[in-house]
């Protein structure tokens, strides 16, 4: 036991030192104090502003804490801060400025190449990309405030940038500004949660080629469009918020080309489209609450095998809307208010099948323009007649056992600080 206890003090480190870093004071350099600084050594940055002329370079396990919120200038010229080694903490800064590249994506903070980094409570504020994750492995970036204010997306980058990188977490950050909030390329593995992304040009969350990841209980409101999630497959969508996401190309939750992924408990509330569906396939989506929306579902002819189940459709002008006859996709015993069917045993589930696809709608799909006639009386004299002797609608698109009364759809609340 003695030699186990002998063995296990050998393995740690002798020592580590606490070095601090003034405006004024005997070191005044972050890069003097990095170079000086041995690995495990945590240097405590005070209140200043410090524009260190180059990039800041972390090469060794260190840990950085702000004290007052200390500001790293990139001066609009460089990287502000470069992390290149394993096991490094960066929290508490504040860190503006950064440069622009057309053939390099400067960020605030770049971590490349590295495990094990914990990026917390940190600002980031007018940088050209804001957390970037570059071939890294289990990082953390938690409770940083990400701003921005550009205006378009050829001249943006994204609040976090992760490009093939796997076992990411990203939790309880504010993006808003950049040309995407949180964007994850070829990242496997991964958590993103607790996040609110608003305000951004293009997307609050955008997925590429990335597998087996899980988001939750995040917010989307007000983006160009809330969340896409494209040529990926295993992605599992739980609990998050799509709000206010208008326009004449904004979704909510746009799907392309994806597989075998799970949509449940979110809430989709005043997009222009609830969703969005392109060559999907074995997709679950159940429990959800669409509401307030011009279509709660646009679900394209090449989607196949995906099941709808246990939805409230509420108040939305179109609960769903195709563009081909033939429909490979399974609706079952969701509620909708615009059905007015019976339940004459008593088993809650209405006796008459119900139609979710309009005449309107479909004419609305191959004729935008009309939608100028919405409310129309024309429009309502087209809709009875349809419901009284159905020959246009896609006759196989059809919710067997619909439900008479809404599910009460349990949606976890966001943290009260991003209401």
């Amino acid at each position: 036991m003695l030699r186990f206890f002998f063995f296990f003090l050998l393995s740690l480190p002798v020592w580590s030192r606490q070095w601090h870093v003034f405006p004024k004071g005997q070191f005044t350099s972050i890069h003097q104090v990095v170079a000086l600084a041995q690995a495990a050594d945590t240097i405590w940055i005070h209140k200043g502003v410090y524009r260190e002329g180059k990039n800041l370079v972390i090469d060794k396990p260190l840990t950085l804490i702000g004290i007052g919120y200390p500001t790293l200038d990139g001066e609009k010229k460089y990287q502000p801060l470069t992390i290149r080694a394993d096991q490094v903490t960066v929290q508490g800064i504040c860190i503006v400025y950064s440069g622009r590249g057309s053939l390099e994506d400067l960020a605030g903070i770049k971590i490349i190449g590295s495990k094990k980094v914990t990026i917390r409570h940190n600002r980031l504020e007018n940088n050209f990309f804001g957390i970037y994750l570059q071939g890294a492995s289990y990082c953390e970036v938690v409770g940083n405030v990400i701003s921005s204010h550009y205006k378009s997306e050829q001249n943006s980058g994204n609040g976090i940038h992760a490009w093939k990188s796997d076992h990411i977490h990203i939790d309880s950050n504010q993006t808003q500004g950049h040309r995407d909030g949180i964007y994850f390329e070829f990242v496997t593995d991964s958590k993103i949660e607790n996040n609110l992304s608003e305000k951004n040009i293009r997307y609050g969350l955008h997925f590429m080629f990335s597998h087996q990841d899980t988001y939750l209980n995040n917010r989307f409101r007000t983006n160009g469009a809330g969340v896409a999630v494209m040529y990926s497959r295993g992605v599992t969508m739980k609990q998050n918020h799509f709000e206010k996401n208008w326009g004449s190309a904004a979704y909510g939750l746009l799907l392309k080309d994806i597989s075998d992924s799970h949509i449940q408990h979110n809430t989709f509330f005043e997009n222009t489209v609830g969703i969005f569906m392109e060559g999907i396939s074995r997709c679950q989506v159940q429990q959800n609450q669409f509401q307030n929306n011009g279509w709660a579902a646009r679900i394209q002819a090449s989607c196949n095998d995906n099941t709808f189940t246990q939805n409230n459709f509420q108040g939305n002008s179109f609960d769903i809307a195709t563009n081909g006859t033939m429909v490979l996709n399974t609706f079952n015993q969701n509620y909708w208010d615009k059905y007015e069917g019976y339940d004459l045993n008593g088993d809650r589930l209405g006796d008459v099948p119900y139609h979710p696809v309009s005449l309107y709608a479909l004419i609305v799909e191959q004729m935008p323009h009309s939608i100028m006639l919405y409310r129309s009386f024309m429009v309502s004299l087209i809709e009875k007649a349809e419901k009284a002797i159905p020959s246009l609608t896609p006759e196989n698109l059809i919710d067997n056992q619909p439900l008479m009364k809404p599910l009460p759809i349990a949606v976890q609340s966001q943290n009260r600080r991003q209401k």
